[in-house]
């Protein structure tokens, strides 16, 4: 409001003269032009951004920095680090619109008509997922940038032999090539290249890998001992080069029977596209079991490592002194192996008919208990009791022979059990023995049954007991002669050479 409120002029005050006020003017006009045509604001404070170039002599300082064509900043400065080789440090003022730049930028030198001249910075920001670089911060590295390819260096390059091989491979696909309906088959073509641009980029998709920044950089370290192994012998990388042209040589000499083969190769894409369409189709799932393997993997360089101590000793195993060796005698015994095991086949069922008999029969036996009218000895079992017979068949042996049929049993006192009575008493009918049967097997047989009878004390004394034990081994005489005359004891006798001839 001072300006619309200052002190009237004294009337004798003639004001700023003409020349002063036209001075300004032409100061201002000139200003205000140089920020017209410049389009610079000296009221802006740019983004820097510092790039290493191997060779930056074709760039100057206010030359265009270019981001996809539009122009986004300017060179400011151009420092050069190596005079021999041309290398500089360019310093670049970019506008905020062209914000952000990533640490994975490149930036090339290019030119802006083709006859060289008028240089500007071709710049990439960079990969989103890639840091950010700050304003002013570490310089972008030499193996991001690239210099422009100028004419005298493309005109080094083709000399008298290789603008002879330019020359003669522009005739063959000019003549060749095209010539004779290879441009109407390359127009044929021009379809199918939108689905092989789709597959194409699939498959460079996935060669990024799983993790870009690391797979890649893993590619490239490959590539690099590859090249590395190739240089190490380079008269054998020269040979291989004259042997891949001898081979294009004769390859081209052969023109005819290439001409012929194109054909089958028709034949054969067109036969090979269901199966290229089933291999399209697999490999989704073959994908994803690709990202699921490669934590696996990624961890099988330590499982390898691991395991070699083992792969050592196992191939230590089977050498000829180790295992091969066991394999061989074993290779020897197997028949005889196979002989016995068909062998053994008899004894095993005989071994099965003892091992049933033994549970159904024999062991069920020895856990019976044995009734007596004795206090005290009643319940006792077979296996407990059996072992005192052995002392009364021992002291028979003192009296008797093998040759008779008789053996003594101690009878308990009459005095240990209820009046008048004794045990054990013989059969009712001595004539009859107990039931033999020795057409049935063992294991179905039953159990012998231990209730033997009580006697009165009456029936075992003086004479008429004399007698009748008198009678009743003159009526088991005559039993036993009856049954050795019976089929009986004679396929119980059968049986038992063929045992014996068994066990010979």
């Amino acid at each position: 409001m001072a300006l619309f409120n200052r002190k009237r002029r004294h009337p004798g005050d003639a004001g700023m003269s003409p020349f002063k006020a036209g001075l300004i003017a032409i100061l201002l006009i000139a200003a205000g032009s140089y920020f017209g045509f410049t389009k610079s604001n000296p009221f802006s404070s740019p983004y820097k951004l510092t790039a290493v170039f191997e060779n930056a002599n074709s760039i100057k300082r206010n030359s265009p920095v270019r981001i996809a064509g539009v122009e986004s900043g300017k060179v400011s400065k151009v420092e050069v680090i190596d005079r021999k080789t041309g290398a500089a440090r360019v310093e670049m003022d970019i506008k905020a619109s062209a914000l952000p730049i990533h640490e994975d930028a490149e930036l090339k030198i290019r030119p802006r008509i083709l006859l060289e001249g008028n240089f500007f910075v071709d710049l990439r920001p960079g990969s989103p997922n890639a840091p950010v670089l700050g304003d002013g911060e570490k310089p972008i590295p030499m193996s991001q940038t690239a210099q422009p390819v100028q004419l005298p260096e493309i005109l080094s390059v083709l000399k008298a032999d290789v603008r002879g091989d330019l020359r003669t491979l522009l005739a063959e696909f000019s003549l060749k090539g095209l010539g004779g309906g290879g441009a109407e088959g390359f127009n044929d073509s021009i379809p199918f290249f939108e689905p092989a641009y789709r597959s194409t980029s699939l498959a460079n998709d996935a060669l990024l890998g799983v993790d870009p920044t690391r797979d890649l950089r893993r590619v490239l370290k490959g590539q690099q001992g590859v090249a590395q192994a190739l240089t190490v012998d380079e008269p054998a990388l020269k040979d291989l080069v004259t042997d891949l042209n001898t081979v294009a040589g004769a390859v081209a000499r052969e023109d005819q029977a290439l001409r012929a083969a194109v054909p089958a190769l028709r034949d054969t894409l067109r036969a090979g596209t269901p199966a290229l369409a089933s291999l399209n189709s697999a490999l989704p799932p073959l994908r994803a079991f690709a990202k699921e393997a490669l934590p696996g993997v990624r961890s099988s360089d330590e499982t390898i490592d691991a395991s070699l101590p083992f792969l050592r000793q196992a191939r230590a195993l089977v050498a000829p002194d180790e295992l091969q060796g066991t394999a061989a005698e074993l290779r020897r015994q197997i028949p005889n192996v196979v002989r016995l095991n068909r062998r053994l086949i008899p004894f095993l069922g005989r071994q099965r008919e003892l091992a049933s008999c033994t549970n159904e029969v024999l062991v069920p036996y020895s856990r019976t208990p044995i009734p007596s009218g004795e206090a005290g000895n009643s319940g006792s079992l077979v296996r407990e009791q059996i072992q005192r017979s052995f002392v009364g068949l021992s002291g028979d042996s003192l009296t008797n022979d093998a040759n008779t049929p008789w053996f003594r049993v101690q009878g308990v006192p009459p005095q240990k059990l209820a009046a008048g009575q004794v045990e054990p008493v013989p059969p009712s009918n001595p004539n009859t023995p107990p039931p033999h049967r020795p057409d049935v097997p063992c294991e179905t047989q039953q159990v012998p049954n231990l209730n033997a009878p009580r006697g009165a004390t009456a029936q075992f004394t003086n004479s008429s007991a004399s007698s009748r034990s008198s009678g009743n081994e003159a009526r088991l005489r005559t039993i036993m002669q009856r049954y050795l005359k019976s089929d009986a004891y004679e396929r119980l006798a059968a049986r038992a050479r063929e045992r014996a001839e068994v066990k010979r």
